[in-house]
C-alpha cells in the first residue's frame, strides 16, 4: 500500500468526513494554519495563494491528519510547478513519497475539471470567432504532455466544434496520421472543415519539416472534397505556434 494515504483505504469508518478529529483540536492546525489558507483562498483573487499553497489545500482533503506543506513543497521542488505537478501521470504522482492513491485523485481531479471547463467554453461558440479560448484549452490539455499527441478538431459550416478526435499519440507522420482518413472522417461527420493539433514534449512548438508536409498534404486532399484546413496549431510548454499565422499554409 503506498505510503501517505494509510488509512484512506481501510474502509467508509476511516474516511476524512467521519473520522477527521475536531476542528478545534490543536495539534491538527496549529496557529489555525488551514483556517487562514481557507479565508485567503475565499477571499482573494487568483493569486490569493502560492503554487505550493495551492497543493496543500488540495491534499489536506485527502491527508486531513497529517501537515502537508512538506509534501506540496516537495511535489514542486520535484515537478517545478504546479501545472506540472496537476498534469503529472497519477501513477507518478501516488509512488511520491509520502503521497498515495487518495492524494493524487485529489490532484488528479482539478486537472480533469480545468479541462472539462475549457472545453466546455469552446464548444459553445464558433471556434474561429473564439481563438484565446481553444488556445487556452489545448494549452490545458496537452503543453505538459509527455508524449506527442496528434488531434483534429472538425468544424461544421458555422464553425462549431462537431468532434474533437484523438487520432493517437506518438510522432505525426504519415505512419501515424492518414490524409485520406482524416478527410474521410470529416466527410462521415458531415464536417466542413478542420484544424489539425499536436504538441512537441520538447516544449518548443516551432514546426518541423515533417509537420508542414503532412498538413500539405491533408490540405489539398481536402481541398479536392470541399474540406477547408484551417491551420495547424503546435503546442508547447514554451506557446504556440499557428502555422496559418506563419504563412505555411
Amino acid at each position: 500500500m503506498p505510503e501517505g494515504d494509510g488509512e484512506l483505504f481501510a474502509g467508509d469508518a476511516a474516511l476524512p468526513d467521519k473520522a477527521a478529529p475536531a476542528p478545534h483540536d490543536p495539534s491538527l492546525d496549529p496557529a489555525g494554519h488551514r483556517a487562514r489558507l481557507r479565508k485567503r483562498l475565499l477571499t482573494g483573487g487568483i493569486d490569493a495563494l502560492a503554487d505550493h499553497e495551492v497543493i496543500e489545500f488540495l491534499l489536506m482533503t485527502a491527508i486531513p491528519r497529517r501537515d502537508v506543506k512538506p509534501l506540496a513543497r516537495s511535489l514542486i521542488q520535484r515537478f517545478g510547478s504546479l501545472a506540472a505537478v496537476l498534469n503529472t501521470d497519477p501513477r507518478t504522482l501516488a509512488n511520491h513519497p509520502g503521497m498515495g492513491e487518495a492524494s493524487a485523485a485529489a490532484l488528479r481531479l482539478v486537472a480533469v475539471a480545468a479541462r472539462r471547463l475549457a472545453r466546455q467554453v469552446v464548444r459553445e461558440a464558433p471556434v474561429l470567432a473564439s481563438w484565446q479560448a481553444l488556445l487556452d484549452y489545448l494549452t490545458i490539455d496537452m503543453a505538459h504532455l509527455t508524449v506527442e499527441r496528434v488531434r483534429i478538431l472538425y468544424l461544421d459550416t458555422r464553425n462549431m466544434l462537431i468532434e474533437d478526435h484523438h487520432v493517437g499519440d506518438g510522432s505525426l507522420d504519415e505512419a501515424q496520421i492518414h490524409p485520406r482518413e482524416v478527410i474521410r472522417r470529416a466527410l462521415d461527420l458531415g464536417a466542413a472543415a478542420l484544424i489539425l493539433v499536436h504538441n512537441h514534449p520538447s516544449g518548443s512548438p516551432e514546426p518541423s519539416r515533417a509537420d508542414i508536409q503532412i498538413t500539405h498534404r491533408i490540405a489539398e486532399a481536402g481541398r479536392l472534397l470541399g474540406i477547408v484546413v484551417h491551420d495547424h496549431v503546435i503546442i508547447g510548454r514554451n506557446g504556440h505556434v499557428s502555422l496559418k499565422a506563419k504563412g505555411l499554409i
